[in-house]
C-alpha cells in the first residue's frame, strides 16, 4: 500500500480512538447520594481509559513517521533441528525398471487365404506300381501306374491326354487319351505299358498332362514339375543255385536294389550303418544266446527313426509248382534291443508290391524258420523283396540274420 494512504488510514483511526475516549468522559455519570463507590469507580476507568489512549496515540504516530523504505524486518521463523533418538536403517528404492520395449514381428507377406484354385492342377497321390528304383531286367515288360488327384477347379474330361514331356519314353507311346472324366476332387490311376531298356543303367520318364485345348500342365503351383518313373536295369545275372535250389537270396544278395528310409544303400554296406540301414554277407554268423554258425547268411539293419526300414528287391525269376521260400530267422548275439519286423513280399512285372508274410523278431532267444509255398505264382515273372522295419522307431541293436534264404524247388 502507497505510503500516504496508510498515513491517511492511521489518522483516520487516531481520531476515532479520540472520539471514543472523549465520548466515555463526556459520559460519566453524576455522583448522586449514596453513588460515591460508583464514582470513584468511573472515575477510575476514565483515568486508566485515557491513559491507554494515550499511549495508543504515541505508538501509532511514531509507527506513522517511520520511513517507508525501512519496514520492519520480516520475522522468519525456522523449524526447530529435530535430533534423532534412534538409528533408522533407509529402505532402498526400487531398483529402476528396464522398460520392455515390445517387439512387433510384421505379418509376413502370405498368399491371401482366399487365393483362386487354378482351373487345372494336378496332385500326385503315390505309385501304384513300379516305385522309383525297381530294379528290371533288359527288356523286361511292365506297367506303370500313378494315381494322381484333379486339384484344380475345372474337371478333366475323356479328350484329355496324358503325354511324356522328356527323359526316357521306355517304349511306351508319346500320349495316350484319359477316356473319363475326372471332376475336382477325384482321383485316377493312370497305368502306361513300358519295356525296360537292353542296356544297364539308371532310366527315368517325365510325364504330365494336356488338356483338350492343348495346355499341358504338370505338379506344383505353376503346373511346371512332371511326374515321372524310374527303374534301374541290371543284366541277367548267372549263378549255380545249389541244387534243388531256384533263387539263393544270399549269394545273389548284390544283384538287388538296397533302399531304405534314406535313399538308395550300396551293396555291400560299408559296416553297420544304424543311421541308413546296412546290408551284410557272412558265413560265420553269431546267433542270439551265443550259438556260432557257419551258414550262408544275410544281415538286414534298417535305418534308425520312425519308419526306418530297409529292402531288396531281386531280379525276376519264373516260379514253378511247387516253389516254396525258406530261410531262418532271428537277432545276432549281443543284440539285447533287437526288435524288428520281417516281410517276404513280391512284384510281377513291376506292378504293386504284395505280400506272402510277415513275423516279428525279438532278442528272445528264440530263432523263427520260415517256410512258405509260393507256387501259386507258378508261370510268372516275380521279384521278391526282403524288407525289414524298426517296430518302435529306432534301430539300436536291430540286427537281423536271415539264414540260408531260397526259393526251394
Amino acid at each position: 500500500m502507497p505510503f500516504k494512504k496508510s498515513q491517511i488510514l492511521i489518522i483516520a483511526f487516531l481520531f476515532l480512538i479520540i472520539t471514543a475516549a472523549c465520548t466515555i468522559l463526556s459520559s460519566a455519570p453524576q455522583v448522586a447520594p449514596g453513588q460515591a463507590e460508583t464514582a470513584v469507580m468511573y472515575t477510575a476507568e476514565a483515568e486508566l481509559t485515557q491513559i491507554s489512549v494515550n499511549t495508543l496515540i504515541a505508538q501509532l504516530t511514531q509507527l506513522a513517521q517511520a520511513s517507508p523504505t525501512s519496514p520492519p524486518p520480516t520475522e522468519t521463523l525456522v523449524p526447530p533441528t529435530l535430533t534423532a533418538t534412534a538409528t533408522t536403517t533407509a529402505t532402498p528404492l526400487p531398483p529402476t525398471l528396464t522398460p520392455i520395449i515390445a517387439s512387433v514381428t510384421p505379418f509376413p507377406t502370405s498368399t491371401p487365404l482366399n487365393t483362386p484354385v487354378p482351373c487345372l492342377s494336378v496332385l500326385f497321390v503315390t505309385d501304384v506300381s513300379v516305385p522309383d528304383n525297381t530294379v528290371m531286367n533288359p527288356n523286361q515288360a511292365f506297367v506303370k501306374t500313378w494315381r494322381l488327384k484333379n486339384n484344380g477347379s475345372c474337371a478333366w474330361t475323356p479328350d484329355f491326354d496324358i503325354v511324356f514331356v522328356g527323359g526316357s519314353v521306355l517304349s511306351a507311346p508319346g500320349t495316350q487319351k484319359l477316356n473319363t472324366t475326372i471332376n475336382p476332387g477325384q482321383t485316377i490311376d493312370i497305368s502306361i505299358s513300358m519295356i525296360a531298356p537292353a542296356g544297364e543303367g539308371v532310366y527315368k520318364g517325365d510325364w504330365k498332362l494336356r488338356s483338350s485345348t492343348g495346355i499341358v500342365f504338370g505338379l506344383g503351383q505353376t503346373g511346371s514339375v512332371p511326374f515321372w518313373v524310374k527303374i534301374q536295369v541290371k543284366p541277367v545275372v548267372v549263378f549255380t543255385p545249389a541244387p534243388g535250389t531256384a533263387l539263393d537270396f544270399a549269394s545273389s544278395y548284390c544283384q538287388a536294389s538296397w533302399s531304405s528310409s534314406t535313399g538308395n544303400l550300396s551293396c555291400p554296406s560299408p559296416g553297420e550303418d544304424f543311421t541308413n540301414g546296412a546290408i551284410r554277407y557272412t558265413t560265420t554268423p553269431k546267433l542270439e544266446g551265443g550259438y556260432q554258425d557257419d551258414e550262408p547268411t544275410l544281415i538286414l539293419i534298417p535305418n534308425n527313426g520312425s519308419g526306418g526300414f530297409i529292402s531288396g528287391q531281386y531280379p525276376a525269376i519264373t516260379v514253378q509248382a511247387g516253389d516254396r521260400f525258406q530261410a531262418l530267422i532271428g537277432c545276432l548275439y549281443n543284440s539285447p534291443n533287437c526288435n524288428v519286423m520281417f516281410q517276404l513280399n513280391y512284384s510281377i512285372g513291376g506292378g504293386a508290391i504284395q505280400n506272402l508274410g510277415t513275423w516279428t523278431e525279438v532278442s528272445d532267444g528264440n530263432y523263427t524258420r520260415i517256410d512258405v509255398p509260393v507256387g501259386g505264382l507258378a508261370g510268372q515273372s516275380v521279384q521278391f523283396i526282403l524288407y525289414a522295419n524298426n517296430n518302435n522307431g529306432v534301430s539300436t541293436d536291430d540286427r537281423l540274420f536271415v539264414m540260408v534264404p531260397r526259393i526251394k524247388r
